[in-house]
């Protein structure tokens, strides 16, 4: 999108109903708390992938006011990926700052494994000083009824995939309550995860979005709709086993469901946004809202179809980069930045940093208050393991993966079948078309990326064996 045409949407959305204009400038309500100490508001979403928002692709299809004006004021980290493109592993990452093979949870199954040794997001905080909240969705391993296993004081979950209209009521009465000390609140929503549902014909826990339009009303199927040329047998096989469970029913899927599957997507989206701006009046109804950080961003995208796919869990592009957007108190400029991002070990460290916390040593992740771009990180490694496929010829795929996203490529191997890596040049194929990994010409290139997660996994103890 043009840098005019985000400003124009943006400039719509400042002037809704549900974002006010702002006053930068003016006086803080509470300035103790606005240098090392700022109030934290942490809004995720479930599902959106990294340019799911209006002012990335324009308003033909989707409109996303608040969002629009979140990033308008603040910085959006355009290479932004999640630990692991799956509920549980990625919500671990994010809120422990340790990698999945870190904390041994590394599927949605995982939700029973014990990290009662390793310290929430919750627990630092509030040892730090600060009233901590949640939420909305939860989806961790952590009781969530055991407020000395994640340190969240107030705690409002709901079911794995519950109502999402409750959130910001439960967020607007932990903001209502009378304060001498900074705030961490996290709002976890759902959808647009409902897409799951929607996609099975079951009804949707937040409530149904309509008939969809017919396919010529509907947004266009993906330019990477088709599978990559030259994919890999590791691949190919995965989508097959998945397109079998009953949770994936995409495998008969025409263009018209295809297009139909964007437009329900994009509805979603456009409820979660209508709910966060709830929120973001709520705040600013306390009186908090110049003193607070905002950050906003989502476990894991969704596939929409690319190269067949629908949901997650695998690691092309649309399941594992995410949005990410910092706005910090008072600002009022858009900025975007290009360093390498992991949301499940960089989150912690960037709030910390902007609490005024001490990181702890044992975190692999930086901060990203200063970070600018740049470039300090070569490449970042992203894990899968893949357990809801069903059998093929009997066999039941339980594949694990391992990305590295370099500057100018991306390198996939998989821990099963012969021909188990693929390697892209996302800066002429972003739509991860081509897989080069068995051209001669860069047979450099994939070794050189072997290399790298060799490294990755010796650094970090990583078992993965390529």
């Amino acid at each position: 999108m043009q840098r005019r045409d985000f400003v124009k949407i943006a400039g719509a959305a400042a002037g809704s109903a549900l974002i006010a204009p702002h006053i930068f400038g003016k006086k803080l309500l509470f300035n103790k708390f606005t240098s090392d100490r700022p109030n934290i508001l942490l809004i995720m979403t479930d599902e959106q992938s990294a340019n799911a928002m209006s002012w990335r692709i324009g308003e033909n299809y989707l409109k996303t006011p608040v969002m629009d004006e979140i990033a308008r004021r603040g910085t959006f980290f355009n290479n932004t990926y999640c630990a692991n493109p799956l509920c549980v592993p990625s919500r671990t990452s994010i809120f422990t700052g340790l990698y999945p093979h870190q904390t041994k949870v590394q599927t949605n199954s995982d939700i029973k494994v014990s990290v009662s040794s390793i310290k929430c997001m919750g627990t630092i905080f509030k040892e730090a000083g600060y009233d901590t909240g949640y939420t909305g969705k939860w989806h961790l391993p952590f009781p969530e009824k055991e407020t000395s296993a994640h340190g969240f004081d107030y705690m409002r979950s709901i079911k794995n995939n519950g109502v999402d209209k409750d959130v910001p009521q439960s967020a607007a009465e932990f903001l209502k309550i009378k304060r001498d000390k900074p705030f961490l609140l996290v709002t976890s929503f759902v959808d647009p995860h409902n897409i799951a549902e929607w996609a099975r014909g079951e009804n949707l826990p937040d409530g149904e979005i309509g008939t969809p339009p017919s396919a010529d009303q509907c947004p266009p199927l993906l330019s990477n709709h088709l599978p990559m040329k030259n994919e890999s047998d590791a691949d190919a096989l995965i989508r097959k086993s998945f397109q079998m469970n009953k949770l994936f029913p995409v495998g008969n899927f025409d263009d018209t469901k295809w297009r139909q599957y964007r437009w329900a997507y994009y509805r979603l989206i456009e409820k979660v946004d209508a709910q966060i701006g709830k929120v973001i009046s709520a705040l600013k109804n306390s009186g908090n809202y110049e003193n607070t950080l905002i950050v906003f961003m989502s476990d894991h995208g969704d596939m929409q179809g690319a190269h067949l796919w629908s949901q997650k869990t695998i690691l092309f592009e649309e399941a594992s980069r995410v949005p990410l957007i910092i706005c910090e108190p008072g600002r009022s400029k858009h900025e975007e930045l290009t360093p390498f991002v992991n949301t499940g070990i960089d989150l912690l460290p960037t709030l910390c940093d902007y609490a005024g916390i001490k990181i702890p040593g044992y975190l692999p992740g930086r901060s990203l208050k200063h970070i600018g771009n740049k470039e300090d990180r070569e490449y970042i490694v992203v894990e899968n393991k893949m357990i809801q496929g069903s059998p093929v010829d009997g066999i039941k795929p339980e594949p694990s993966g391992r990305m590295v996203r370099s500057k100018k490529y991306k390198y996939v191997v998989y821990d099963i079948r012969k021909r188990r890596e693929s390697l892209v040049d996302l800066e002429n194929d972003p739509g991860e078309m081509v897989n080069l990994a068995e051209e001669k010409e860069y047979q450099g290139v994939l070794e050189n990326h072997r290399q790298s997660l060799r490294e990755w996994c010796k650094k970090y103890n990583d078992t993965f064996a390529i």
